[in-house]
């Protein structure tokens, strides 16, 4: 295995999602490793067959793009005093917008990612049905070890 020198680390803004940046921040202060945070807008396409939206579909995707950089900024400004005492040398976020899993799977490979931190749950019922597992495909697809926390599992006492 190489050395850790970068963590990615999907989120979802979902109210567990410092669970995960939590945890990706304490192992990226473990190896002094750069940490990136990214959040995927899924593409509307894929919703195009179930309505026609009565909106336009460019102006409401910049809206929650923006909308998605903005709180971005403000996660990663919550946690960048944390990953200076901790001397983590970098920490960013990335907003991307496409296939959720593929779009994971490649920022991973074009930041040279060494680890990939996520949460085991995001989408839920009829959502995750329809989409599928976005943890399973990057953990079947990645290019580096893939660490899966499930953030309604309680913390383990004494172990």
């Amino acid at each position: 295995m190489n050395k850790i020198t970068t963590i990615l680390a999907p989120i979802d803004f979902s109210e567990n999602a410092h669970k995960i940046a939590d945890a990706a921040l304490y192992i990226a202060g473990t190896f002094k490793a750069r940490l990136s945070y990214v959040f995927v807008v899924q593409d509307f396409e894929d919703y195009s067959g179930f309505m026609v939206p009565p909106v336009s579909m460019v102006s409401l995707k910049e809206d929650i793009f923006a909308s998605a950089q903005k709180q971005m900024n403000e996660f990663v400004e919550q946690r960048s005093d944390k990953a200076r005492q901790t001397g983590i040398p970098t920490i960013r976020g990335t907003i991307l917008t496409g296939d959720v899993a593929e779009e994971i799977l490649e920022h991973a490979k074009s930041i040279n990612c060494n680890l990939i931190v996520m949460g085991t749950h995001g989408y839920k019922g009829v959502e995750r049905i329809l989409f599928g597992s976005i943890a399973d495909k990057v953990v079947k697809n990645a290019c580096c070890p893939v660490m899966t926390i499930n953030p309604f599992q309680e913390e383990c006492e004494g172990r």
